[in-house]
């Protein structure tokens, strides 16, 4: 499998074009950036912990019947992934309050949800993705309601499979981030990646946060939490 050219370089990631036109090559950057590209810096070997990590797991979601991108890792960085048009929706799904959630409607951090939440921002950097629900989605013609409810479902059930392995790391999911997209025969898959840079990860005894809060808030060890994430995926049996 060869690059061709580059087809685009996003905050974290650079794609490229292949020899086949139903495959990309993804290279996975050091670079970080927080608040919609505000704040930015590099995280040593973050590149190479978020292409290993987001490869695992999707291998784990793709074993649980959930259709991923996911096709080989071709090395510490780049991996071969399926060539998609994302749907312009970001999905959260919040397990237990925290971030934008606890700031924007006036509660701790920390609060255990009975059940799951779901939130769907627009994909657009310039309007700050935006918040939005199913009826605006329709509306402006991001997704069909089939689309919409694939999705959901996807997005409830990818929560379930990581909040178990992740339990089972000695690491509470607090929330997450992912993307879907469009295969050519107009599937929906999973996409994008799944890492410290799109999840909250807390330890569960000390509850330290193990995910790009610590570069968001200036706390330091950023490093060493991305490790200590990747460690105990690569030693859980």
């Amino acid at each position: 499998m060869k690059k061709t050219k580059q087809l685009y370089e996003g905050k974290a990631k650079k794609v490229y074009l292949t020899d086949s036109p139903e495959l990309l090559i993804v290279e996975y950057k050091d670079d970080a950036t927080a608040f919609n590209g505000l704040k930015k810096g590099s995280i040593a070997g973050k590149g190479v912990i978020n292409n290993q990590m987001s490869n695992r797991l999707m291998e784990r979601l793709e074993q649980a019947g959930i259709p991923t991108h996911y096709v080989e890792e071709l090395s510490e960085r780049e991996t071969v992934v399926k060539k998609v048009s994302i749907v312009p929706l970001e999905v959260i799904i919040r397990n237990i309050s925290a971030g934008s959630f606890s700031k924007k409607y006036g509660v701790e951090e920390g609060i255990v949800f009975d059940q799951p939440t779901i939130e769907f921002s627009y994909k657009n950097d310039d309007l700050g993705d935006p918040l939005l629900n199913d009826y605006h989605a329709l509306a402006l013609k991001l997704a069909t309601p089939e689309e919409i409810e694939t999705i959901k479902k996807y997005a409830f059930q990818v929560n379930e499979v990581l909040k178990a392995f992740w339990n089972e790391c000695g690491i509470t999911l607090v929330d997450f981030k992912l993307e879907f997209g469009k295969t050519s025969d107009g599937s929906i898959i999973l996409a994008d990646e799944i890492s410290p840079d799109t999840c909250r990860l807390w330890d569960s005894k000390t509850k330290e946060k193990l995910d790009k809060d610590r570069f968001r808030r200036d706390m330091g060890g950023v490093e060493d939490a991305y490790s200590e994430v990747m460690n105990r995926l690569l030693n859980h049996k």
